[in-house]
């Protein structure tokens, strides 16, 4: 792999700032990129996570904030995307000095960015990111976690890719293939269990999430992380972290409805997604069908309401539909369905925006 050219990277996708950020008493660094602000401050939560290379950090910051911008215009909110990562060990890392000192510099960017949490932060976490920035969402007594609306986003995402592969959306008729248990994996199997699932395979690596699902789902069946994307599901719930569908992984899967909640799960949007689109597979975009979280949090921005929260996050069902269609009708993939989808949002509102009018 050759050296990363981050300017040359900024300029084909259009980013608008990369950030990197060190404070000496805590031991934090890490990155914010913005990557668009056309339709209003970019949103993207903070994760922390032991990358193996600066690089690595950099280049998933970069992906999951230009997902977060598609996402925000495709749920019909006023957000741009954004996305804050923290390199190191969450274990050893994390307490109130720590965070406080990331919302110093969530501050320092003076509302063009807002922050929430993501993979191995919390609500409290965030509590603490508050301390020094108002720019920060997903806070108890608020919007609280948003995995569990992530969840039923997902869900109503499921039964559209349901509704396009078998002309029906009975979960109750179906077997699903669920990867990842722990935050929203756990949540959209519960609604899956609710609605009578006919039978949930599952695979994780924590332990800990592991014996949870045993002991709360003992019908739900374990699957070697290895053995899921062959398990023989109906639906494959990628619910993990990004870049499980590749290569490698995508001939051994079975199903043939792909929807889930990870960010930016095809490694390479292009190349897998074409892959995908060859073997027949329904493939439900990920930043279209697991805006729920962000739903959720947009409305802690401009007053929480849930029954509101609620409606807005069912209507995925209808935007998974709509973006599935015009892949159909315009012979390209979901993935890029959904981007002209985004887009068409983001540059109508650029158009009427081009002249001034003071609030």
């Amino acid at each position: 792999m050759g050296e990363f050219k981050v300017f040359d990277y900024m300029q084909k996708h259009q980013y608008e700032q990369v950030v990197y950020f060190y404070d000496q008493s805590t031991g934090l660094k890490g990155i914010t990129v913005i990557h668009n602000t056309t339709l209003g401050p970019a949103l993207g939560g903070t994760r922390i996570w032991n990358y193996a290379t600066e690089e690595d950090a950099l280049i998933d910051c970069l992906r999951l904030a230009r997902g977060m911008t598609y996402k925000s215009a495709a749920a019909g909110l006023n957000l741009g995307g954004g996305k804050t990562v923290l390199i190191g060990d969450a274990a050893t890392l994390k307490s109130e000095a720590y965070f406080r000192a990331l919302g110093r510099y969530v501050q320092s960017l003076s509302g063009r960015y807002i922050t929430a949490e993501d993979v191995n932060t919390t609500t409290k976490d965030m509590s603490y990111v508050a301390m020094e920035t108002d720019y920060v969402a997903g806070l108890e007594g608020k919007s609280g976690n948003p995995s569990p609306i992530t969840a039923l986003g997902v869900f109503h995402g499921v039964k559209a890719g349901l509704q396009k592969k078998f002309g029906e959306s009975d979960i109750s008729a179906h077997t699903f293939a669920v990867q990842g248990a722990g935050q929203t994996g756990y949540y959209l199997i519960g609604y899956l269990l609710e609605a009578g699932a006919k039978k949930i395979y599952f695979t994780e690596i924590n332990q800990k999430h592991i014996q949870r699902m045993a002991q709360e789902h003992p019908e739900v069946v374990f699957v070697k992380p290895e053995d899921i994307y062959a398990a023989d599901a109906d639906v494959f719930c990628p619910c993990a972290l990004g870049g499980t569908l590749n290569g490698d992984t995508i001939p051994l899967i079975k199903a043939p409805v792909i929807a889930g909640s990870a960010n930016n799960v095809l490694l390479d949007e292009e190349i897998h997604g074409n892959m995908i689109r060859e073997r027949g597979i329904i493939y439900c975009p990920d930043f279209v069908i697991n805006a729920g979280g962000l739903i959720n949090v947009y409305h802690e921005l401009h007053g929480y309401v849930k029954e509101r929260v609620m409606a807005d996050t069912k209507k995925i069902y209808d935007r998974v539909l709509e973006v599935l269609d015009i892949a159909e009708k315009e012979g390209i993939t979901s993935q890029q369905a959904a981007k002209v989808f985004a887009k068409k949002r983001i540059e109508a509102v650029r158009n009427i925006r081009s002249n001034y009018i003071p609030r």
